[in-house]
């Protein structure tokens, strides 16, 4: 038998090494929307996927973060978007499973009574992998479970610095129409009244808003590493600069910063575009590289590198005779 102090020294071993693996693993795609899931409004096609296309064949990650309610035109038929946003944990049923486990590591049983019993290393390692991955399930569960962000004009002080928009940048090999310019100035957005049906009407999109769409994925991924929450809010509608303020007001709690550079489109084109009284969306995949680093504020100490490239679906909006913004973001699959 273990004694005591043995089985505390044991289980605050155990409770370490799962909050630093833990702490790292959401760090991994820490880039503005690189949770796995989606974020943002899409209109009226908010709960539905978009149109699959030669950079992001596959279905786009659903939307579980949005201002839009759900409403009868919102969704694929036979898809529930009340059901889409539920907790995808397991509810109080695995969350008890969470409880117990944890409880058997304090007490010295840990998950595996016969491992624990003798202490071994290969029984210990065992342990630390389930409490890690109990940890970063239930991480995810809480951060799907939040509810509207906090307000962008309500972030602190430390993240509401003077930053400018974006600088031009280079065109990218995209698909049916090259991307490439420069992006105007002013902002926009849309408030959270549920969106009612209404018949949708053809978009035309030309290189010129390849080019805003290119230079808006550079600007905001570079805000976003900069901590420039006037910038965000320049390129983005009110509730996507919300959830980015939210994230990075995250990441100062943490100690940490989220370095964004480097950003280069690789491939673009368009999934959808459509138009709803005097709005127009427009849906873009776009396969990019990126250097994404997470870093200790005091330090300079690197705790999480990013995957070098990532597929996404941004969805941008515009008020006709306007500058487009971006409403969404869903991960390629």
């Amino acid at each position: 038998m273990l004694t005591t102090p043995t089985r505390r020294k044991r289980a605050a071993t155990i409770l370490t090494l799962a909050a630093t693996l833990a702490l790292a693993a959401p760090m991994a795609e820490a880039r503005p929307g690189g949770g796995g899931s989606g974020m943002g409004s899409r209109g009226s096609r908010t709960y539905a996927p978009p149109s699959a296309t030669t950079t992001a064949p596959t279905t786009a990650a659903p939307i579980q973060r949005s201002q839009t309610q759900p409403g009868p035109a919102m969704g694929n038929p036979g898809m529930n978007p009340a059901a889409a946003q539920r907790p995808r944990f397991g509810g109080g049923f695995m969350a008890g499973l969470l409880g117990a486990g944890l409880l058997g590591a304090l007490l010295g049983g840990g998950f595996f009574g016969g491992l624990g019993g003798i202490a071994s290393f290969i029984g210990l390692m065992l342990q630390v992998g389930l409490v890690v991955l109990l940890v970063a399930l239930a991480v995810r569960w809480f951060r799907r479970r939040q509810g509207t962000p906090a307000a962008a004009g309500h972030a602190r002080s430390e993240l509401s610095g003077n930053g400018t928009g974006p600088n031009g940048m280079g065109g990218g090999n995209a698909g049916p129409s090259p991307m490439g310019g420069g992006l105007g100035g002013g902002g926009m957005g849309r408030g959270p009244a549920p969106v009612q049906p209404m018949q949708a009407r053809p978009v035309q999109i030309g290189p010129g808003d390849f080019e805003s769409f290119e230079i808006a994925l550079k600007g905001v991924q570079e805000a976003y590493g900069r901590e420039d929450v006037a910038g965000l809010r320049n390129l983005a509608t009110p509730e996507m600069a919300g959830y980015f303020i939210e994230e990075l007001r995250a990441n100062e709690a943490k100690g940490v910063v989220n370095r964004i550079s480097d950003v280069k489109l690789l491939q673009g084109d368009l999934s959808e575009s459509w138009g709803e009284g005097n709005s127009e969306y427009a849906t873009v995949a776009m396969r990019y590289a990126i250097k994404d680093v997470t870093v200790e504020r005091r330090t300079d100490r690197v705790v999480a590198t990013g995957e070098p490239e990532a597929v996404e679906l941004w969805t941008f909006v515009r008020e006709r005779g306007g500058r487009w913004v971006l409403s969404a973001i869903q991960q390629g699959r």
